[in-house]
């Protein structure tokens, strides 16, 4: 058998490497959530035409919008008593798929907090921040106040911010714990608003016990919010050295 020969084996070519499926999907999706964003409502004819895509196409990307929850449908308005059939379906975004967009209600709270600071100054950005972390953490209280060990209620205070959506978990570091959210839904505010940061800093000190501190920030650039919790309680350490413990910061105060 000759291979040198064969001009089938001399012949070479560049083969453009295929994009993945799921990302081409990925991004034809988000683009029909987009078009349904933009437009309120839409049928799939209408969404296939003004993305240039095939009908057929555009309705699997819609029914699985709607199977994510991300999208529903009503039935469009007949044009006339006389027409016969099933109406058109309309489809619509529900506020699961709005969040798709999230970076446009990012862009409406910076205004809102630009303005409240131009308006009622440091302090009224602080008492906004202050009320928003309360609203977070109050429900969880009771469960973290359980537990007497720093150490346990660093735990149950991050089993509370993963279900209020922060990805949150604990570690064993030297003589305390590391509180780390791995995931901030107010990062891009929180950039230019630090007071959302330290606020809630305040607030973990008080419903732990014990003086924290903010290692780093989504905010800032780091890959997760880390917050060091000393393993000995704080009233516990002032009363070994008799010296009276550090008060909350103003914002955490009252919550």
């Amino acid at each position: 058998m000759r291979f040198a020969g064969s001009p089938e084996i001399r012949h070479t070519c560049v083969v453009k490497k295929a994009e993945p499926t799921q990302q081409v999907d990925g991004r034809t999706r988000h683009s029909v959530a987009r078009l349904l964003l933009e437009r309120g409502e839409a049928t799939a004819i209408v969404v296939a035409e003004a993305l240039g895509l095939s009908p057929a196409a555009v309705r699997r990307h819609l029914d699985a919008l709607v199977v994510d929850g991300e999208a529903y449908t009503r039935d469009a308005p007949r044009r006339t008593q006389r027409g016969r059939g099933r109406p058109a379906k309309l489809y619509l975004l529900t506020e699961s798929g709005r969040a798709r967009f999230g970076h446009a209600y990012d862009d409406l709270a910076i205004s809102a907090l630009r303005f409240l600071a131009e308006s009622g100054g440091e302090q009224a950005v602080r008492a906004f921040a202050a009320r928003r972390v309360a609203g977070m953490v109050d429900p969880h209280r009771a469960a973290v106040a359980e537990h007497d060990d720093p150490a346990q209620r660093a735990e149950a205070l991050a089993t509370a911010l993963t279900r209020e959506g922060y990805a949150a978990s604990t570690r064993s570091v030297g003589v305390g714990e590391q509180l780390c959210q791995h995931h901030c839904p107010v990062a891009h505010v929180a950039a230019e608003f630090p007071q959302l940061c330290e606020v809630e800093t305040a607030v973990f000190a008080d419903l732990l016990g014990t003086h924290v501190q903010r290692l780093a920030t989504i905010a800032n650039g780091d890959a997760a919010c880390t917050t060091h919790v000393p393993r000995v309680p704080e009233q516990a350490r002032a009363d070994q050295h008799g010296t009276p413990a550090r008060e909350v910061p103003d914002g955490g105060k009252s919550l």
